[in-house]
This record gives C-alpha cells, structure tokens and sequence, in this order.
C-alpha cells in the first residue's frame, strides 16, 4: 500500500514514527503537507493537487492536523474522502473534536460523564454562569486551545469575572467549566486505536500548575485503566467517530469524567512513558481496514 501522513513538519516525532511504521510493515510512506496542497473541484472529479502535480495512487491517510490549520486541513482530508481513500480520523469527527463547544454537546447526548458547562454569548450577567457550575473555582477555556493553551483556574469570583470580561472585550467567547478539585492537576490520556485502549498514562501537573500536560511540565506514569475508565474513553471516542484518539478524562468523586477526545494526538509522549508501538498499532489498524486483496484497487 501507498499510504500518506498528513504533517506539516516532516521532522516530528510522531510524522517520523509513522512513517517508520508504515516502512516497518512493507509499505510506501509518503509525507504530504496538507497546508500546501490546492483542491480541485470539479463535477465528479476530485482532484487534490501537491506541488502542482495531482496526488495519485494513495491507499490510506494518516491526517495529522495542527488545530491552526483545522479548517483547511480538513477541506484537504474531505477532498481524500471523496477520492474514496481510507483515512484514520475522518473530516467530520476532526472538526468534531476540535471544537470544545461541540465536542462536549455531543457526548453530553451520548451519555458521557463530564465536567458541568455553561456557554453563553458575552452576557453581562457573568455572576449566574459562575454559580451555575458550582462557583469558584472555576475553570474557563477558549473553544479551541491545545496543550492547555487558553485554559485558566480562576480561584476566586473576582478573578473569574475579570478573566471572562478580559476575553469578552477580545470579542472571544469561552467555556466555564465547574473544578473538579479531587483530581489534584492530574488526569489520564488513554490512546484509542479502533475500538481498543491501546496505551495509558496518568499525567501529573507540575506543581503549582492545575494542568497536567506533558508539554506545561507535566510528569507521566504508564497505568492500566479500570474498567469503568476504559469504557468511559471507548463511549467518549465513539461519539464523536475519532477512531484514532488520545481520550483525556480526570477522576472525581462522581467517576472518570471525560474533558477532550484529541483527533491528533501526539505519539511521543505516550510511547515514551509506556514502551507501546502505538504507530504500528495504527497502521495495524490500516491493515485490517483494507484487507490485502483490495489494495491494488483502492485509491485514486
């Protein structure tokens, strides 16, 4: 098989993983910057150019898509779509996931435990959102942010209302989310392959820092998921269809409760902490998808 990482940088650890993996298990890996391809609509003749020559003979993609380019990420993984290549994470559940606001309306619908959410369109009643998720303190967060990147602990009421003016008058709306104390800064990223939890590792933020991710300092540790975790984190990645996901969740009086489904996590991390091939799992995954006799077939 041809098959295609999507990166912008083919010098990342996890693009460079992939494209080990995929040689790994006799295949021809290619890297395509997904910001630098056009696409070419026509009646019944998707075309997605590179380099200005038309990408062809592609079996499978492996979209790794920077939340700066979303959008446009996901137009170039759509025009994929169309051309009937198979891709690991679809368009849909990309702009799903990426988006906080969505994410956690749909699986609110499914069922799933997390943190109580209010959104609301710059009120000036600012005071009733902050009650409304139990009161101080409160977490607020931009709708779109990774690596804890616009995300704060606000401690009191005062420094909640003055950080959700700060960004109303940004012309920015945010979640304000209740604190879920008993976490003590950690959480757990459980890495979905399929329909299995593939790796797990519980993150420690570093102190004095309520976020937990490896990126802001955060420590990792390999754990093994309970039961109630685990099917937690497969119903979380169902629900928005990412089926290669890094499903983050804490855990609270009231169970694990699910804060983000990532539809492009980061390898380095995970494998680092817990020694598993997570990048030959995926392709594993693309192998099992696209079963040997239709491989000559599928593509372009």
């Amino acid at each position: 098989m041809k098959i295609a990482v999507l990166s912008t940088n083919p010098k990342l650890y996890s693009t460079k993983r992939l494209v080990e993996a995929i040689r790994t298990h006799g295949h021809e890996a290619l890297v395509i910057n997904h910001a630098l391809c056009h696409v070419m609509i026509e009646e019944e003749k998707p075309v997605i150019l590179y380099k200005n020559k038309p990408v062809e003979g592609i079996d499978a993609i492996i979209p790794r898509i920077g939340a700066s380019v979303t959008d446009y990420g996901c137009a170039v993984v759509r025009q994929f779509e169309m051309m009937k290549v198979f891709t690991t994470v679809k368009s849909q559940a990309i702009m799903r996931s990426r988006n906080k606001l969505r994410s956690l309306q749909i699986l609110s619908k499914a069922g799933v435990q997390i943190p109580k959410t209010v959104f609301a369109n710059q009120t000036k009643d600012i005071e009733s959102l902050i009650h409304l998720v139990g009161g101080p303190p409160v977490i607020i967060k931009l709708l779109e942010g990774t690596q804890g990147v616009g995300v704060v602990l606000a401690e009191s009421e005062t420094a909640a209302k003055s950080t959700i003016e700060a960004f109303y008058g940004l012309k920015t709306n945010v979640l304000i989310q209740e604190y879920i104390a008993e976490s003590k800064g950690a959480d757990i990223r459980a890495f979905v392959v399929g329909n299995k939890i593939v790796a797990a590792m519980k993150r420690q933020g570093k102190a004095g820092d309520f976020r937990s991710n490896l990126h802001r300092g955060g420590k990792a540790t390999p754990i093994l998921l309970t039961p109630q975790e685990e099917k937690a984190a497969l119903q979380a990645a169902k629900a928005l269809g990412v089926r290669v996901a890094g499903v983050d969740m804490i855990l609270s009086n009231r169970g694990p409760m699910i804060m983000e489904v990532n539809s492009s996590p980061g390898l380095e991390g995970i494998e680092n902490c817990t020694g598993v091939n997570v990048a030959d799992l995926i392709v594993s995954f693309i192998e099992e998808k696209i079963p040997a006799d239709e491989n000559d077939t599928i593509g372009v």
